[in-house]
């Protein structure tokens, strides 16, 4: 039985939910971002009772086709930026379209009614976050993370930041209070 599941969007989500289930005595055949897959079918009643326990940890079951598709949506464009391989020609039509197999302007057109929020809006919001953390932590230049996440150059990348966040990001580093969201209240 496969069970989609809202808001995993890292490492540590994946053990946190693995928890939920091992502690519900529930067998996990396979586990990555957004979904389980279990040895067995789960009864109705532990069903709920597994519903509850995710819910309490910020986690939620997804039951309608659409928004596992866009969880899996999601959950591709993060990993892709927190591999910090993105070439400047890379174009995220073509990436969602060829992982789910889809027409990108379906996908588009489920993941706005849903969201509201476009596709690419998401993508330049997670890339910004990116951005945000990579500066905090003062591994790579301006430069370097410009090249890492698909820029095509440092003014374009203090552009979407400035619209972003309303600072270029050497106001942003010089900031005592960092405003970071989480990935998944993007």
């Amino acid at each position: 039985m496969k069970i989609f599941i809202k808001n995993m969007v890292c490492g540590r989500c994946i053990s946190a939910v693995e928890t939920i289930f091992n502690d519900a005595n529930i067998k996990i055949k396979a586990i990555n971002l957004g979904e389980v897959e279990t040895e067995s079918e789960i009864p109705e009643n532990d069903l709920a009772s597994l519903e509850k326990k995710l819910l309490k940890t910020g986690f939620e079951r997804i039951k309608d086709s659409a928004h596992q598709l866009i969880e899996k949506i999601k959950n591709l464009i993060i990993i892709k930026i927190s591999e910090l391989d993105i070439d400047e020609n890379f174009l995220l039509s073509e990436f969602l379209s060829s992982k789910l197999h889809k027409d990108y302007s379906a996908l588009s057109k489920t993941f706005s009614q849903n969201e509201n929020i476009t596709l690419e809006q998401f993508f330049i919001l997670q890339k910004i976050e990116k951005v945000k953390e990579l500066l905090l932590y003062n591994e790579f230049t301006l430069t370097e993370i410009a090249g890492k996440l698909g820029y095509k150059s440092v003014q374009h990348l203090s552009s979407q930041f400035r619209n972003s966040t309303g600072f270029t990001p050497t106001e942003f580093k010089k900031l005592k209070i960092h405003s970071r969201k989480a990935l998944d209240q993007i």
